[in-house]
């Protein structure tokens, strides 16, 4: 039995609640990029990694040639 993603309970999009940015002044609106760009490095890690994994899984589970 094989699953794909619809199968799966949707996922939340929304993960965090922006700052209101009007509020912010120009370091506090460049120290929010910082954290962002950290963010994102973060995440591009962790789907990295993911995929690294899934690379890993696909060829144990390849099956043999010829078969």
């Amino acid at each position: 039995m094989t699953f794909s993603e619809e199968d799966l309970p949707p996922r939340k999009k929304k993960l965090l609640d922006p700052p209101v940015l009007d509020s912010l002044g120009v370091e506090e609106l460049a120290l929010y990029i910082a954290e962002l760009e950290g963010e994102i490095l973060r995440v591009r890690a962790a789907v990295k990694a993911k995929q690294a994994h899934a690379t890993a899984a696909s060829l144990f589970f390849k099956p043999p040639a010829g078969a």
